[in-house]
């Protein structure tokens, strides 16, 4: 980009960006999705890369019809599947000679100026990752309550990109939106070895790199959580386990808002003791207190009956988050075999 004193013309300063959807079987949204983006791409001169991991649903088919319409529209097979090596991928074959990529996750809500108001930030500050904080939202009646536990400090233990910053603010992590195409490449992009949690570790890398990362307050991305216990259980075992595969690979220690959840399945795997002692379920009772206690106090203060069942969604997230952590960091601990 030239200074503001400079002389160019509108083509010099308009950056070059790289839109990437990585997805799998999003047949009900990629077709709005790309709908609402393509305005976008004519606006700020950008290219829709859509990373499909093997869809069977029809995802395939309705990206191809939109690139038919649309040049500036790309399927790209993603043979390992996952988002990180979808982003990877495409920065790879579409990235070259382009300033900033965006990421856009298939299963979540946009406002339609969210590219412009990125790239403006982007320019603005001088950040090479902008990041952007994430509502959750619901319809059924569980989802609904998982989005309310995600969007309150029950759930998200206070996290800086859950509740955004009005103004803005550097930060050490967000949720991916917009990188300079030059800083990705140069710590090597996602590792591919993470199928969650793969943003902080690229941001850690970001940090330990000298790039600065920021917070904006311009816009925002709306999430869509998993609308059933088992989904969900899944789901957060996964990002307990690359949360602790992040910290054992750089050395991390873990903060205060993490370590609580973290003595959750400790405490309740402790209940088994309760034939030793009535005090061994002590501690498990007290969380679970707590959690339903928290989301009835919001079911009342917002006067929102999804509340009451928001603290049983906490329960399943820190329980299952815990498992997850204790599971890779007690896996990663085993003896190597003798012979391999």
């Amino acid at each position: 980009m030239k200074d503001g004193n400079e002389m160019g013309t509108a083509e010099e300063d308009t950056p070059e960006i790289l839109i990437v959807v990585p997805c799998l079987n999003e047949a009900a949204h990629i077709g709005g999705l790309l709908g609402q983006f393509t305005p976008a791409t004519e606006r700020i001169g950008a290219k829709i890369v859509v990373a499909d991991g093997g869809s069977t649903d029809g995802t395939q088919r309705i990206v191809e019809e939109k690139a038919a319409q649309d040049a500036r529209v790309v399927l790209l097979a993603n043979p390992k599947r996952i988002q990180s090596a979808a982003v990877n991928l495409a920065v790879e074959r579409h990235g070259e000679g382009c300033d900033y990529l965006i990421r856009i996750d298939a299963h979540g809500a946009y406002p339609d100026d969210y590219c412009d108001r990125l790239v403006e930030e982007a320019v603005r500050t001088g950040a090479d990752s902008v990041v952007v904080a994430m509502a959750t939202k619901g319809f059924g009646f569980f989802q609904r309550a998982v989005a309310a536990a995600q969007n309150s400090r029950l759930g998200n233990g206070g996290s800086p990109h859950r509740h955004g910053a009005s103004d803005g603010a550097w930060t050490d992590h967000g949720h991916h939106a917009l990188m300079r195409v030059a800083a990705f490449r140069s710590v090597g992009g996602y590792d591919e070895t993470f199928t969650h949690n793969e943003d902080a570790e690229l941001d850690y890398r970001l940090r330990q790199a000298g790039f600065r990362i920021w917070l904006t307050g311009k816009t925002i991305m709306t999430y869509y959580p998993r609308a059933s216990v088992s989904g969900l259980f899944r789901q957060y075992v996964g990002y307990g386990r690359g949360r602790a595969r992040n910290m054992l690979k750089h050395g991390m220690v873990p903060k205060v808002r993490q370590m609580l959840p973290l003595m959750v399945f400790p405490v309740v795997a402790g209940t088994s003791l309760a034939f030793l002692h009535w005090s061994a379920i002590v501690p498990a009772s007290l969380w679970a207190l707590i959690c339903l206690g928290y989301g009835a106090l919001m079911a009342i203060a917002q006067r929102n009956p999804d509340g009451m069942l928001a603290g049983f969604s906490a329960m399943v997230m820190h329980l299952a988050w815990s498992l997850g952590f204790w599971q890779q960091l007690l896996s990663s601990r085993k003896p190597e075999r003798a012979g391999r």
